[in-house]
């Protein structure tokens, strides 16, 4: 791996980390909160914003282990490094969300016809209102690393704690409607939609991991984007049999290109070294494989 690859991924492994350091900080400030103000209260919604806090600091941990590991180079039983764990530590979360929405749903069924209001509504929704201050925050810096780096880890935390904005919001709407309106079990009913807003929540977030571990190809526009900076090289016949994968911070690209039969070993070489450097300035980070042959040459089963 080159210097400026190896700097890119020690900068990626930083940020990562610090982002997942952060929502383990703040999830363990809001567990201690929403404990008392489930307690003081006895809402069905505030119980189920308290499970999806005491998750998020299960799911933040794990994210925290995941880039750190992502974080480390490739090794003789890792040639491709560590990226996967990223994945792996976002299907985790996903049945971290699966779980709490069966506990949350299940809550709020029973507690369906309940006639008794929660208590102290006003603790309820000045927790939830600090949440939403604090998550507000978070979410914003995980977009930025997120944006910069692409882990699938630190997507799934954002994910989660974007999904924790409207889980307060749906707080103190219902503590509203049942203590000061009377209304019978809105109190239920949110808990039941939060506890589907989960569901939604994992199938998003186990979509992109289980892209990442089966090797889903790059989306097109990407690729005819790399395909357009490599075929500007003027001494470039045509390319053919590209393969691109992800794990975690690590990007790979593989292809075959066709250059002049007559071309001795050195000038392709040199073609293919100009090819990569200039890859490198629009693809930072990607570990390119270019393997050259002669214009015309097709390799059995070819995919252009």
């Amino acid at each position: 791996m080159s210097a400026a690859h190896t700097h890119h991924h020690v900068e990626r492994g930083a940020l990562t980390r610090r982002a997942a350091i952060a929502s383990s900080a703040m999830a363990a400030t809001l567990l201690g909160l929403k404990i008392w103000a489930s307690w003081q209260t006895g809402s069905v919604s505030m119980l189920g914003s308290l499970a999806d806090t005491a998750l998020d600091i299960i799911a933040s941990l794990a994210t925290l282990y995941s880039v750190q590991l992502a974080a480390q180079p490739a090794d003789e039983q890792h040639g491709f490094g560590h990226g996967k764990a990223e994945a792996l530590a976002a299907l985790f979360q996903t049945m971290l969300f699966v779980g709490s929405a069966i506990g949350i749903g299940w809550r709020g069924l029973l507690q369906l016809g309940n006639d008794h209001p929660p208590e102290h509504p006003e603790l309820g929704i000045g927790v939830s209102l600090i949440a939403m201050a604090f998550t507000f925050a978070l979410v914003r810096y995980q977009h930025q690393v997120v944006k910069k780096t692409g882990s699938v880890a630190i997507h799934a935390d954002h994910v989660h704690y974007s999904s924790d904005l409207y889980l307060n919001a749906a707080v103190i709407v219902a503590l509203s409607l049942s203590y000061w309106t009377g209304l019978k079990g809105a109190d239920a009913v949110f808990g039941i939609g939060i506890a589907g807003w989960l569901l939604l929540q994992a199938r998003d977030v186990s979509s992109r991991a289980l892209d990442q571990l089966m090797d889903k190809e790059w989306p097109v526009e990407r690729r005819d984007r790399f395909l357009a900076v490599a075929e500007t090289h003027p001494e470039l016949r045509g390319i053919h049999d590209m393969r691109t994968r992800t794990s975690g911070a690590h990007e790979f690209v593989q292809f075959h290109v066709w250059v002049d039969p007559d071309m001795t070993v050195r000038e392709a070489h040199r073609v293919m070294d100009e090819i990569e450097a200039s890859l490198a300035e629009h693809f930072p980070g990607v570990e390119i494989l270019i393997h050259p042959d002669p214009e015309g040459h097709l390799e059995p089963h070819h995919d252009v």
